[in-house]
């Protein structure tokens, strides 16, 4: 479950927003409250607020999110009970706040406002909200059985790293299987082996590298293996074929009906490896290898 928060002073503003119907919004949370609509209850915050004329950003919203998997079976029982521990674990307790849940989307995710100024007139510490709202939430998702972000990114990162082995499998394969001495030919050979290569191209509309898209993920070549940038790839492609022959082969390239220039930096890349290529060549030549 994630969790956010702020202070903020656009209080009807928001209650309007968090009641909002076209979202599917339902009240799931409320104390010290007698109102029924945004008006009401805005009007029921400001008399409380008026206790403390120093602090502007008198309310304080957050938003609890949690998974997806998680929302369908929470009901309206368990997304209370999610705005009381949060509010015990935020230490705010005894003061005015209501929640609303939205579930016009498959995320169902809680808003929940509360006012940041007490009976007493004093005003909440604020400070670091944003990440204290995150280690409640984190608590109150471990004391509840849900989700904890910790763990969302824990199978993320564990999903992505098979996701950069298997991209960087099928580059393998196609280097191996089909030969390409062209970017035009590694795009479509990539394609046939079920990875979509996608040409990053700047500004000046060079290409300067590519991005792989694989079973909904979309990674830059650098962040699957350092040989799968552009100037890497371009490298392999060199293999066997003349410096002069390659580089005109491969100055500009038609993609998605355009003409695009390759960027100096990866056109430096490829020229020095062939050079390097020619003269260790040249050397082997002269030893008699």
């Amino acid at each position: 479950m994630i969790g956010k928060g702020k202070s903020i002073s656009h209080t009807r503003a928001s209650m309007k927003y968090g009641w909002n119907q076209e979202k599917d919004a339902e009240v799931v949370f409320s104390q010290n409250l007698v109102g029924d609509s945004p008006n009401e209850v805005t009007m029921e915050f400001r008399l409380t607020q008026e206790l403390n004329y120093n602090c502007n950003k008198n309310t304080l919203s957050f938003v609890l999110s949690p998974t997806i998997e998680d929302g369908k079976d929470l009901q309206k029982k368990e997304l209370s009970k999610i705005c009381q521990e949060f509010m015990k674990e935020m230490q705010l307790k005894d003061r005015q706040a209501i929640a609303f849940v939205h579930q016009d989307k498959a995320h169902k995710h809680i808003h929940l406002y509360v006012n940041r100024i007490d009976f007493n007139g004093k005003a909440y510490n604020d400070s670091f909200i944003g990440k204290r709202s995150q280690q409640a939430a984190e608590k109150v998702a471990e004391k509840m059985q849900l989700t904890t972000v910790k763990q969302v990114q824990w199978e993320k990162e564990n999903n992505l790293s098979s996701i950069r082995s298997e991209i960087k499998r099928r580059h393998d394969l196609t280097m191996k299987q089909f030969k390409p001495h062209t970017f035009q030919d590694y795009i479509k050979a990539m394609e046939t082996n079920g990875v979509k290569v996608i040409p990053s191209i700047n500004k000046a509309n060079k290409l300067q590298g590519f991005r792989f898209e694989f079973d909904k993920y979309n990674l830059k070549g650098s962040e699957i293996h350092r040989s799968m940038t552009g100037g890497n790839i371009g490298k392999s492609l060199s293999s066997g074929k003349s410096m002069s022959s390659f580089i005109q082969e491969n100055t500009v390239l038609k993609l998605a009906g355009n003409t695009v220039g390759l960027s100096p930096g990866m056109l430096k890349a490829m020229a020095k490896h062939v050079i390097k290529k020619i003269i260790s060549k040249g050397m082997d030549a002269g030893m008699g290898l």
